[in-house]
């Protein structure tokens, strides 16, 4: 339990830290509403999970290895996020707020639950930071001879962590939404959103 619980704060600090998983649940929560930064929370812990059951196999330490899937897979990442980006620019300059946003997840462009959840999915698996976080880390909380079920209990405890993390993200953004429904102000939060994404996406190709 003591290390359960240490690992759970690891978790919670790295997925606090401001990043593109953060970046892609606000901009959802506060487009769409409630339901589809939920629905990208949960893509996110469900991209996590995917990465530690990975990590167990002994795939995320060949890819954290290997210089060409390491690059590959970033390059994909960094591509992804500059194209959200160039999205959300685009949105801030044309404007056309008039419809209204639906909480249930409805509104068009990259609103809606699926697509909400496909995004928080593909930004966390196009991450390779991600596979070299737990290529460190995941082997020093599990014993000595490890089984399946422990690895799969530190996946669940991980993504568990993740969610609850963005899920209460989304609650204070939703909570916060009627001060940011006026067009200029959604315009200047997509001009700010695609910016950093842009940013990150860079940011990453380069790195």
């Amino acid at each position: 339990m003591a290390q359960l619980i240490a690992l759970g704060g690891v978790i919670l600090l790295a997925a606090m830290s401001p990043g593109p998983d953060f970046v892609i649940v606000t901009r959802n929560a506060v487009q769409s509403g409630r339901r589809a930064g939920m629905a990208c929370a949960a893509g996110i812990a469900s991209g996590v999970f995917v990465w530690a059951v990975v990590t167990a196999l002994g795939i995320a330490g060949l890819l954290a290895a290997s210089a060409v899937a390491f690059t590959v897979v970033k390059l994909a990442g960094a591509a992804y996020l500059v194209l959200l980006g160039i999205r959300a620019l685009i949105t801030a300059r044309r404007g056309g707020y008039e419809t209204p946003v639906d909480d249930a997840g409805r509104a068009g462009g990259a609103g809606g639950a699926v697509a909400a959840y496909r995004q928080g999915l593909v930004t966390n698996l196009l991450n390779p930071k991600v596979a070299v976080f737990f290529t460190a880390l995941l082997p020093q909380f599990l014993p000595a001879a490890a089984t399946p079920a422990d690895h799969i209990l530190l996946a669940t405890v991980a993504a568990a962590v993740s969610l609850t993390w963005f899920v209460v993200l989304t609650t204070v953004v939703n909570a916060l939404r009627h001060l940011l429904t006026a067009t200029r102000v959604r315009r200047t939060i997509d001009a700010i959103m695609g910016t950093l994404l842009v940013g990150l996406g860079l940011r990453i190709a380069i790195q």
